[in-house]
């Protein structure tokens, strides 16, 4: 059986029949844990063990685990900070700055393929306008080349802890005001407009980012 498109989440900290009988679906390809699925280091890693064994080849487990206020495993793995305070240290120290989006990157990725996780989504490319509900301090900058810069030394530190970076929210969330997962952003400004957010994404892929989250919302020119 090979692995389907579609990525599914769990009830709860282990599988029950339901679970199993979904996961077991051929159109199933991977699974998504939450906060909900953790209860300590030992039971996610049961529970990834679990997920892994319903088919060969084994699902996919993924988690969002950027740092700041999007850290669904906390205790048991190192708090993260938020994207914000990276880029702070890199506009007093462009090379401190770098080098502990790298750190944080590896550490992230290091921790999380240690239990088992084969995907974290992050970096989080959007650019800070200070506008979005829901992106705010998970940007780490307002301009595109700090974002670039910092994305591609985080997408390194998790490429040399064996994980690929999943970069998002394309083609980015910074510049809309309505919080994507509650209702449907509306982007207001052409092809042009959205230049400066395209840029991480490009340098990005010049150097071999394996992936990118969309973001749905609906894109008007004026």
């Amino acid at each position: 059986m090979t692995l389907g498109p579609v990525m599914v989440d769990v009830s709860g900290t282990t599988l029950t029949a339901d679970d199993r009988e979904v996961l077991g679906h051929p159109l199933v390809g991977a699974v998504i844990l939450f906060a909900r699925n953790y209860l300590g280091v030992e039971q996610l890693e049961e529970l990834v063990r679990d997920i892994r064994a319903v088919r060969s080849p084994p699902l996919l487990v993924a988690v969002d685990q950027e740092g700041g206020r999007v850290q669904r495993f906390r205790d048991g793995f190192t708090e993260l900070p938020p994207q914000r305070l990276i880029g702070r240290l890199y506009d007093s120290d462009p090379e401190a700055g770098r080098r502990l989006a790298a750190q944080c990157g590896w550490l992230l990725a290091a921790e999380l393929r240690a239990v088992g996780v084969d995907l974290s989504f992050a970096p989080c490319v959007d650019l800070d306008y200070g506008v979005s509900e829901v992106i705010g301090d998970r940007a780490f900058h307002a301009k595109p080349e700090a974002v670039a810069e910092l994305a591609l030394a985080y997408m390194k530190g998790m490429q040399d802890a064996g994980m690929a970076a999943t970069a998002k929210h394309f083609p980015g969330h910074g510049a809309v005001v309505a919080d994507s997962h509650q209702s449907l952003p509306v982007d207001r400004r052409d092809w042009g407009g959205i230049a400066d957010d395209i840029l991480p994404y490009r340098r990005l892929i010049a150097n071999g980012l394996p992936g990118v989250i969309p973001l749905k919302r609906l894109i008007r020119a004026v």
